[in-house]
Order: structure tokens, then C-alpha cells, then sequence
């Protein structure tokens, strides 16, 4: 897959030139995960979205691939099952990306979770969920969760439990799932906004109109059934069809605020899912050089398309992290990036944020706009799955579709394609000498390979080729990346390459000071930008980079 101006007129002919089976509407890896299961059960498929391919809620999450304890608490048994089986799946699918890591949830004093429930909870949570025997969870006494985790505060602790969680980058989740539906067929293009739909004369939904807002070109595509997976959007794309809903039922839009600090400010030896002042929990997660702790859970109803992280977020989560874990005394200035997402829930009158349901519902029109809001990251298959069941039933009873069944449970994505499941720490052992002969050491290799999976080939190999043009070989590794970003993953702006490709922005932020110009003028070189253009793309970065650390 190509991402050149030249490739996206291509793309365009593809979409405008034939009629799909199915049209998706939105990148999220709910969207990504419907057109892999439609594209490999043999549908004509397309997929749009008004940005980039996990733009919104697919890069805001927590970033865990997680069954859901706390559900359990909201009597959810069916959710939790669910997820809890397709966490295993999603790990064997695409385990560069989907890293079993330990979690501790402290006990304490009037918290969430007492001692017997958290016991049983957790056996349970193993059994709905499937849980391979050596990664059962483990009750602990006071003494010895505080000796697991030294900086919990001790004064109202009275045990923990250590179970397993599995972390992930959902970005590039989203993205694997994008391609991996390309190979199978799917047309996907970013950057292209619905902005009207087309219709029969019975006034039934049978395309779109949108518009490349790259190029600012309108154009058209035709298909039998429209999925509407926008997230956060799902009510404002229904606004657009003519079609009166035939549920009374809207959205209700809730935000999550993360914020990062140095590891060395906040180090912890495993993750921690941990009670705060006012009834809810929160998350710690190092990760790498980094640990991030989160989330928030607010009502929103401000501009969809640009959450912000407030200072009443930061505050709330500064002291929830002090409160347990005093000894670190973190502030604002520790503070070296952040992000804010919106969760897609179902309304439901008198409920809290924290008490509404995640599960995920469909909504018909009666023009056959088909909608899909809430769930949960680690349900995306099964989410799938169930909209390509309705698609196709529908596709049957019209045109004689043959009912083929799911088959996404054995597809291995794009960069996951490992002899087994646990097989990436092989992959890179065998592919340490190769690194070295390269004149790349272990470290730039893990990073690949945690990054792109079996793809880490080709990118070692175009680096190789930059170094011998460019002498900071860091810069030389970054455009490597972003040659296989561009040509492989339709990456066509900074925030594409440093939020979405790479999560720089986010964990590595102060890299990108030393990176923006070499990797803009890279950019302008592959979409012929003009220097003009170049500029102004670097400044609509700049407005992401300075929003992560400024919190008004």
C-alpha cells in the first residue's frame, strides 16, 4: 500500500469507479475490524475516515487488552467472558503489540474490593475469561503487596491480588487490523469526510459523498449496505442520513484523561490498578522510559473533534496517584505529555459515567444506515463479527449472498505472523546478528520489533540504505520508519508519523524537537509539499505537541 498523492488518485478511481458490498464509515479499530471481517469473508469492502486511522478514541485508550474486572462488579458475566476470551485471541493474533504484563490491585482499607470478593472476583474473572493456569491470579497479604509494590502507602493496606493484563499500543493495533484488511482486499482511505449520503428511489442508503480534505476534492462511492463505526461521531453521521432512527437512543459521550511522567518519577515494578478518594479506580502502567496513569471519567459535551486535557483533570489524577503512592509527590512539571479520549457510550437515563454500560449496541434507519456505538477496544472482533452477521443476512435475503462464516479468529495480522504466540523474543534473538551486521545494536531491534512484528525486515533494511546518505543515525533509523510508514501504512502528516505510527508524541515527546525538521522535509519529498506547505504542516503540528503539556 502506497500513500503518495499519486497512490490516492488511485485509491479514489478504485472507490469511485465500482459498487462495494459494504462501505465503512470511520477508522477506529471498530471500523478496521468490520472491514477485515467483511473483506475476508469475500465483500467487496471500503472503509473512510474523516482523519486518520485511529485519530480519535482507537489512540486515547488506556492501551490495555483487558477483560474488564470492575465490570464484574456491575454484574456484566456476558461482557466479561467475552472479552476475556478475545484478550487470548487478539494475543495470538498480534503478540508484538499485545505484552502479558503483570497487574496488582492493592486491597485497602473501605476501598472498592475487600478481600474474599476481590478472591473470588479474580477466580472468577480466570475462569469467565479463559485464563491459561500460569497466569492465574495470586492473593497476597499486606506484607507482601507492599514488598511487590514498595511505594504503595501501607497505612490502609490489607493485601492485594496479582493477576495478569495483557498492554498494548492501540494505534498500531488499529493500524496492523487496517492493513491486514487491505491484503484481503478492503479499500481504506484516510482523510476523506463523509459529508452526504446517497440514495434509492425507495430512499434507501446506497453510497456517499465525501470530500479528500488533502486535496479538497468531493467524489462519490456507491455500496449495497453502509456501516456507520465512527465512534464519538456515530450520532452526528446520523444526523446527516435522511432516515428517521428507529431507536430513541443516543450517545453519551464521557471523557479519559492519561497523563505521562518520567519511569524515574514514577517507578513502579509492575503495573497497578489502584482505589482513589470518591469510589473509582485508576491505572499505573510503566511502560519503558515512561509510566502513564489514568483515566478520568467526565461527562463531555464540547467539540467532538479536539478533547482536551483540563487542569482539573491533571489535578484530579495528580492527587489520586500521590494519595496511594506518597512517597512520589508528583506535580504539573513532571508531567511530559498527556492525552484525552472520548468513550462512545449508550445513554441511559440517571446513570453516572463510571455506571454505564460498555457493551455495544446496533441501530438501524430506515433508510438502512447501519450504526454501531460503545464496546470496548478488546471486543473489536467480536463487534465485528456481529455487524458482518446482520450485513450479510441482509445481503442474503436480498441478492442471494452466500453466509459465510467468521473466520477472523485464525487471521494473524500484518506484523504478527511469529512462529507461536511467544515466539517474538525468538524472533529477535534470531535476528541480533543480522542487527549487528547492520550496524543497529539489541535495542533499536526490540523496538521494532515490538513496533512493526515480522515487518522489522524491510524497515533494517532501508535504514541500512539511509545510513550510508545521513550521518546521525538516529535520524537515519526514524526515516527508515518513516519510509515504511509511508509506503506501507498511508501515513501522510507529522501527527500520523509521531502520535499514530510511532507514539513519540506521547512517550517519547522531547525526541521529536530533534526530529521535526529532518522528518518534515522526508515528508515533503514524498508528497512533493511545497515549502510553504511544510511550514504550515509543521505548525499544525506544534499545536498537538504544546496541547500535551498545557492544560488550561
Amino acid at each position: 500500500m502506497l500513500a503518495t498523492n499519486t497512490e490516492r488518485i488511485a485509491i479514489k478511481e478504485k472507490l469511485t469507479t465500482q459498487e462495494y458490498d459494504v462501505l465503512v464509515i470511520g477508522g477506529g479499530i471498530t471500523g478496521v475490524g468490520i472491514a477485515l471481517d467483511a473483506a475476508s469473508r469475500g465483500l467487496k469492502t471500503a472503509l473512510l475516515d474523516k482523519q486518520d486511522f485511529a485519530a480519535g478514541t482507537s489512540s486515547r485508550s488506556t492501551k490495555l487488552i483487558h477483560g474488564g474486572l470492575r465490570y464484574l462488579k456491575q454484574l456484566e458475566v456476558k461482557l466479561v467472558m467475552e472479552v476475556g476470551r478475545e484478550r487470548e485471541i487478539v494475543y495470538k493474533n498480534c503478540p508484538h503489540l499485545v505484552i502479558p504484563e503483570k497487574m496488582l490491585l492493592p486491597l485497602v482499607k473501605d476501598g472498592t474490593y475487600g478481600s474474599l470478593a476481590t478472591s473470588v472476583g479474580l477466580w472468577v474473572y480466570d475462569k469467565l475469561a479463559g485464563v491459561k493456569e500460569a497466569e492465574q491470579r495470586i492473593m497476597l497479604d499486606a506484607e507482601s503487596t507492599a514488598m511487590q509494590e514498595p511505594l504503595l502507602r501501607t497505612d490502609i493496606l490489607e493485601g492485594g491480588g496479582l493477576y495478569i493484563e495483557y498492554r498494548t499500543d492501540d494505534a498500531r493495533l488499529t493500524i496492523e487490523v487496517m492493513k491486514t484488511a487491505y491484503e484481503y482486499g478492503a479499500i481504506c482511505l484516510n482523510y476523506s469526510q463523509v459529508t452526504d449520503f446517497l440514495y434509492t428511489p425507495k430512499q434507501k442508503v446506497c453510497g456517499i459523498v465525501a470530500l479528500d480534505t488533502l486535496t479538497n476534492q468531493t467524489f462519490e462511492v456507491r455500496a449495497k449496505r453502509i456501516v456507520n463505526a465512527t465512534g464519538p461521531w456515530v450520532d452526528e453521521v446520523r444526523k446527516i442520513d435522511k432516515g428517521k432512527p428507529r431507536e430513541n437512543k443516543r450517545l453519551h459521550l464521557t471523557k479519559g484523561v492519561h497523563i505521562v511522567v518520567p519511569y524515574e518519577k514514577a517507578p513502579l515494578k509492575q503495573s497497578v490498578y489502584f482505589d482513589v478518594p470518591g469510589g473509582r479506580m485508576l491505572f499505573a502502567i510503566p511502560r519503558g522510559t515512561s509510566t502513564y496513569i489514568g483515566t478520568t471519567d467526565t461527562n463531555y459535551h464540547e467539540d467532538i473533534n479536539n478533547p482536551q486535557t483540563a487542569a482539573t483533570d491533571v489535578s484530579y489524577i495528580l492527587q489520586s496517584i500521590n494519595f496511594m503512592f506518597p512517597s512520589l509527590q508528583l506535580t504539573a512539571q513532571d508531567i511530559t505529555s498527556s492525552w484525552a479520549g472520548l468513550r462512545p457510550l449508550i445513554h441511559e437515563e440517571g446513570k453516572s459515567p463510571s455506571e454505564l454500560s460498555r457493551k455495544d449496541e446496533i441501530f438501524v434507519s430506515e433508510s438502512g444506515l447501519i450504526s454501531i456505538a460503545g464496546g470496548k477496544l478488546t471486543g473489536y472482533r467480536k463487534m465485528a463479527q456481529r455487524i458482518v452477521d446482520k450485513v450479510l443476512r441482509s445481503l442474503n435475503k436480498k441478492y442471494d449472498y452466500p453466509l459465510k462464516e467468521c473466520i477472523t479468529e485464525e487471521i494473524a495480522l500484518t506484523g504478527g505472523r511469529f512462529d507461536k504466540p511467544d515466539g517474538v523474543k525468538d524472533y529477535i534473538y534470531e535476528r541480533i546478528e543480522d542487527a549487528y551486521n547492520k550496524g543497529l545494536n539489541k535495542k533499536v531491534l526490540e523496538y521494532l520489533v515490538y513496533n512493526y512484528g515480522t515487518n522489522t525486515p524491510m524497515i533494517m533494511d532501508k535504514i541500512v540504505e539511509i545510513m550510508q546518505l545521513e550521518n546521525d543515525k538516529e535520524v537515519a533509523i526514524v526515516k527508515g520508519e518513516l519510509w515504511y510508514c509511508v509506503q506501507h501504512e498511508l501515513c501522510s502528516t507529522l501527527s500520523d508519523f509521531f502520535t499514530r505510527r510511532t507514539g513519540r508524541l506521547y512517550f517519547r515527546r522531547k525526541t521529536i524537537e530533534k526530529l521535526i525538521d529532518p522528518i518534515s522535509k522526508e515528508l515533503q519529498k514524498y508528497f512533493h509539499w511545497t515549502e510553504e506547505s511544510r511550514l504550515n504542516q509543521i505548525a499544525l503540528f506544534q499545536q498537538e505537541y504544546e496541547a500535551a503539556v498545557r492544560f488550561e
